[in-house]
């Protein structure tokens, strides 16, 4: 069952929108209010209307630097750089930035968005730490993909734990508290293995068929509580090398809809589906324009909140700049708006000692079935120079994968009774009391790596 939150297709009314644009949340919050009590404002509105107080919240705390602080932050990171760089860096789009009460303010994490996205600043890059890490990875990743070549695939065994606390002072003790953890999913490269280990006792474990699977807790609260989560999966990551000449013109229809509101087949999306297209027909072809388009001309960067944007492809196809989902999302609403049967997946990024959130895409052609597009991978690729990586991601994926969404916007099992954080994806656990869902500030998450071993393959 899929979470509805097709009102977001439903704009703002244009006194509200201004106010959002310009950053007076206050006002805004006003007539948010009174649209809400007016007898002559439809149910669609209202419900548009209490989700922009969400989106409202998300904004104001996502971007909490002035210029000055912003100017500090990079300062401490980037040798040499002054106010008027970073001024273009504004307007080229690598640094993030709203109104908020008509000022700029930018995004929280900007500074390291600009680490990890900008390898021609390098040189001048002061974070030693940040730097070597981000070789490492790049290093691993070419060793890993020569790997998968040579052997035709790879097979790798996880036993993995995630714990979500409470911090300190955001619940009331005796508060009843209910929590979702993401667990392994059943598809086409994950297979999950035994039982669901937790603490406390899960009341519920969703089937490894949940597209949007999770353990559920429900626990009167008391300081020091937490929720843990250990489970083992295998990844099973066959190498492709799909040739056009071999693909089938007719497609099956399925996944090929609109799942509104982010998988939207606007005109926008249309229109810039059938440009990247042109008249190519074949849809091996056509996927690996779209995926050419997003990987050479979109960049990386760390975004706020997915549910403070009302059109994520919109949003990134006319920026071109956002995240690993975003990338995904674009993919998507393009393969399918031409035809191309297309689909989310998420969940971690599992290179054992560095885990993180990651999304990405599949996309199906005949005579092939599921292949796979990393845009945000394949966009990092190109950008360092790395070829044969960026090639490697039209197709495939490396085993480092945890897969907890096999679907977009799916409610979990049992659902939830309070919005999600991320109403349309599940990475790090929700939680939520009988009043209201805690936000993400108001928990941490850690994910642990216990074991891994690689398997031979069959």
């Amino acid at each position: 069952m899929k979470e509805y939150l097709d009102f977001l297709a439903c704009p703002l009314p244009e006194d509200i929108r201004r106010l959002v644009d310009y950053g007076d949340f206050d006002r805004a919050e006003r007539l948010i209010a009174l649209r809400i009590a007016d007898p002559r404002v439809t149910e669609l509105m209202k419900k548009r209307l209490k989700f922009q107080h969400l989106m409202n919240r998300d904004l104001k705390t996502a971007y909490p630097y002035t210029p000055e602080d912003a100017l500090l932050r990079l300062q401490a990171k980037v040798r040499d750089i002054g106010f008027e760089e970073m001024e273009s860096l504004r307007d080229d789009g690598t640094l993030d930035w709203i109104y908020v009460d008509g000022q700029v303010r930018y995004k929280d994490d900007c500074v390291a968005s600009l680490i990890k996205t900008r390898p021609d600043m390098n040189n001048r890059i002061l974070d030693e730490a940040a730097l070597q890490a981000k070789a490492e990875n790049s290093q691993a990743l070419d060793g890993i993909i020569k790997r998968m070549k040579e052997k035709g695939g790879m097979r790798l065994r996880y036993r993995m734990r995630i714990t979500l606390t409470p911090k300190e002072g955001a619940l009331r003790p005796g508060e009843i508290l209910r929590v979702h953890l993401p667990l392994p999913v059943r598809t086409a490269q994950s297979l999950p293995l035994g039982a669901v280990l937790t603490e406390p006792t899960a009341k519920h474990v969703a089937p490894d068929t949940h597209p949007q699977r999770t353990a559920y807790f429900e626990e009167v609260y008391t300081p020091g509580t937490c929720f843990s989560a250990e489970f083992e999966y295998e990844i099973d990551a066959r190498y492709a090398s799909p040739d056009p000449h071999k693909a089938v013109a007719g497609q099956p229809s399925f996944d090929t809809t609109e799942l509104l509101p982010q998988i939207a087949l606007t005109p926008f999306i249309r229109l810039l589906a059938e440009e990247l297209a042109g008249e190519e027909t074949n849809p091996l072809i056509i996927a690996r324009a779209f995926y050419d388009h997003i990987t050479k001309n979109a960049v990386y960067r760390y975004v706020r909140a997915y549910r403070s944007v009302a059109s994520i492809p919109e949003y990134f196809g006319t920026g071109l700049r956002g995240d690993c989902g975003m990338h995904a999302l674009l993919f998507i609403a393009l393969c399918r708006a031409k035809g191309i049967p297309a689909q989310w997946q998420a969940g971690w990024f599992a290179r054992p000692g560095h885990l993180y959130s990651h999304d990405w895409a599949r996309f199906y052609v005949a005579p092939y079935g599921w292949l796979y597009a990393d845009g945000s991978f394949g966009g990092s690729a190109i950008r360092e120079g790395h070829l044969d990586r960026w090639n490697f991601y039209f197709g495939n994926l490396e085993p480092w994968r945890m897969v907890a969404n096999s679907d977009f916007q799916q409610a979990f099992d049992p659902p939830r009774r309070h919005p999600r954080n991320d109403p349309y994806d599940n990475q790090s656990g929700e939680a939520e009391t009988e009043n209201r869902a805690l936000q993400d500030d108001e928990y941490t998450t850690r994910r642990e790596c216990l074991y891994w071993e690689e398997l031979p393959l069959d």
